[in-house]
């Protein structure tokens, strides 16, 4: 087994989406390639409900797949197809937005005010970028969660990890989507397929990630560099990109540890891209958004 070392730790930036929603951006917009395939992750969290309020109305994709997860709070949703529902803590929507869709996401605080949630784009590959669209919604108590003998939890949401299968299923890019907790000062292996692209976002606690076999350095209030250009302690908001190896080391801080570990086999495909619309060419694209003026852009 190899261990996949740290290419790149960056924190998520502050940004602004949908009619005036404040959020934080791990990645998107930009070079994805050593994301591949997915496209945008962006952390929603906020406990002023005038911050999240306004929503997400109305708007199109085609092309990709949208994975929303919430944790706190209800997100509503309905589309162009007559879909209607509501997603709660715990739960996940796993949207294919496939040839085209319009839809619209209205974030709702819990009795505290308390709105958060994460929204991943996952790109589809040129043979499916105009297959039907498609929802899974999944249940919080429907998603399987594990427990090792040392405390560490682990919900799988998608995928294959430690003998369980998560319910979301026939997602092209075969990715796997973790919620992870480790208990404090505890260190855990975890595999990833060496043949896919991972990256893991910190949403609690502090950790480091790195190889267990060498000696930590000294916690600091601050993320450090060590000797192997290796962030040692990275906590809230820390989006860590990992570089090839079959799995990843995390050693948990004295509050423990909780992250996103997500992996998906690259696609390797040229990327036409402009706001939420993702196709291979940009007369692929220039079509798209003609379809969407003239109202023929749902099939």
């Amino acid at each position: 087994m190899s261990i996949r070392p740290v290419k790149r730790i960056t924190e998520s930036t502050p940004a602004m989406e949908g009619a005036g929603v404040k959020l934080h951006r791990g990645f998107g917009f930009g070079e994805t390639n050593e994301f591949d395939p997915f496209l945008l992750f962006d952390d929603f969290r906020n406990e002023r409900p005038g911050d999240y309020l306004a929503g997400f109305p109305w708007h199109p994709h085609r092309g990709i797949e949208t994975i929303t997860y919430v944790l706190a709070g209800t997100v509503d949703h309905g589309d162009s197809l007559g879909n209607r529902g509501s997603l709660g803590a715990g739960d996940v929507q796993w949207m294919t937005a496939g040839s085209g869709i319009l839809h619209q996401e209205m974030p709702k605080g819990d009795a505290h005010g308390k709105m958060h949630g994460f929204q991943l784009w996952a790109n589809l590959p040129r043979a499916l970028k105009m297959t039907k669209p498609r929802y899974q919604d999944v249940l919080a108590k429907d998603i399987p969660e594990i427990t090792d003998d040392d405390g560490t939890r682990v919900r799988v949401v998608c995928g294959d990890f430690w003998g369980q299968k998560g319910p979301v299923e026939g997602v092209a890019a075969d990715p796997r989507y973790l919620d992870i907790s480790v208990p404090p000062g505890k260190t855990k292996r975890l595999a990833v397929e060496a043949s896919r692209h991972a990256f893991a976002y910190v949403f609690a606690g502090s950790g480091t990630f790195r190889d267990a076999s060498k000696p930590l350095p000294v916690p600091t209030e601050h993320i450090g560099v060590s000797d192997d250009a290796t962030p040692s302690f990275i906590g809230n908001r820390s989006l860590v990109l990992f570089d090839s190896g079959d799995e990843i080391t995390v050693t948990a801080g004295d509050e423990g540890i909780r992250f996103l570990l997500v992996s998906g086999r690259p696609l390797e495909e040229p990327v036409a891209w402009y706001g939420p619309i993702v196709m291979n060419t940009k007369e692929e694209l220039r079509q798209a958004y003609a379809e969407l003026k003239e109202g023929s852009f749902i099939k």
